[in-house]
């Protein structure tokens, strides 16, 4: 018996034969176009706005078997899963009116800055300030390795604004258009082969309109959760995705490859590995799906630890399904013909971003476990 409902497991099959029309060699453009006029892109936002009413369930099971059948999306995690959660959940009606139609049609997209090049991702830290104007809100700050900026439309930016009590600085959410005064963009050089390019983003006194502000600004790290927790969980699905088709081509390989007249699958130093690696994958999806059922179900302090938790055996499990796939295939595990080398670099980003794997450890030794702090 599934722990899925019917809905769920009709979805994820239209999705994989979606998916697998596409395969590894697909066109980006194409697949993200008829993604949205299939409506998978919107699926997690309201009706209301032109999305399918959905969850971050159902758009974890969106990105997961598009990542099985060789095609994710990376931005899929980004636009809708962050910036649209936080506009939907937290934005005012004409924000919600502007943006969210946009992003569940696919027509609009939106990026995510939050990592600063000395705070990393920690928002006690970021330095990027938001001060108020007459007529609105200056942001001034730097923010490196965001996707996606070129074919965005806007960034959320996550700044600091003073809190006029304490004097403190809190965290807070601001639309900044990617045409905006002030908002330049370069891109990182890196190795990784993705189609989302990486940048680095320079606000230098970028004026901002009143109603760019996302949300309260006395919210501060609720509403910054608010997206970072399905951050979390749509990365799982992405490192899911991942090990789930790096080993769906190793176990077809060491089917059909012989030895002596053996398939190589036969022999248990292949197939030990192979099941290993499909146990452990299976363990991180059913903590996602914990995760993202308590994230929908508003529960965001269970959901919290589950997101974590489920980042971190997701990342895990992906690198280790992955090096095994590659060594299964030796030599040709390195080929372009076989599509697996580009995944060595790529299934390292499930345990570096958006947050460690250090990280998340010390998030469930002090939330999880009461432990102290040693930061």
């Amino acid at each position: 018996m599934s722990i899925e409902s019917q809905e769920h497991r009709a979805l994820r099959a239209a999705v994989a034969a979606f998916g697998r029309g596409h395969g590894r060699d697909h066109d980006h453009e194409a697949l993200w176009s008829e993604a949205a006029r299939l409506g998978y892109l919107g699926v997690s936002l309201p009706e209301e706005y032109g999305g399918g009413g959905g969850g971050i369930t159902e758009l974890s099971i969106v990105l997961e078997e598009l990542g099985t059948a060789g095609c994710p999306l990376l931005m899929l995690v980004v636009s809708p899963a962050i910036c649209g959660t936080v506009i939907a959940r937290f934005g005012t009606e004409e924000q919600r009116r502007a943006w969210l139609p946009g992003l569940a049609d696919g027509s609009r997209t939106m990026a995510f800055g939050i990592t600063e090049p000395d705070a990393g991702s920690n928002s006690h830290r970021i330095t990027t300030i938001a001060r108020r104007t007459a007529d609105g809100w200056t942001l001034t700050g730097r923010k490196v390795f965001v996707s996606g900026v070129d074919i965005a439309d806007a960034t959320l930016i996550v700044g600091r604004t003073e809190d006029a009590r304490s004097g403190r600085l809190k965290p807070c959410l601001f639309i900044v258009p990617r045409d905006a005064e002030g908002f330049s963009r370069s891109q990182i050089d890196m190795e990784l082969q993705a189609h989302e390019k990486q940048f680095e983003l320079v606000l230098d006194e970028v004026r901002l309109p009143a109603g760019s502000l996302v949300g309260d600004e006395d919210a501060g790290l609720l509403q910054l959760f608010a997206g970072l927790n399905p951050e979390r969980i749509m990365t799982a699905a992405f490192a899911i995705g991942m090990g789930r088709y790096a080993l769906g081509r190793a176990v077809s390989y060491a089917k059909e490859r012989q030895v002596w007249q053996t398939p190589i699958g036969a022999h248990q130093a292949i197939a030990h590995p192979l099941a290993q690696a499909h146990v452990e994958l299976e363990l991180a999806a059913l903590m996602m799906r914990k995760a993202a059922e308590l994230y929908d179900a508003g529960d965001d302090a269970g959901a919290g630890e589950a997101s974590n938790m489920a980042k971190y055996a997701a990342g895990e499990a992906c690198v280790k399904a992955v090096d095994q796939a590659v060594h299964t295939l030796g030599g040709n595990g390195l080929t372009r013909e076989y599509g697996l080398a580009s995944l060595i670099t790529l299934s390292r980003v499930a345990r570096i971003a958006p947050v460690s794997r250090e990280m998340i450890l010390n998030y469930i030794s002090h939330q999880s476990l009461g432990l102290p702090k040693s930061y």
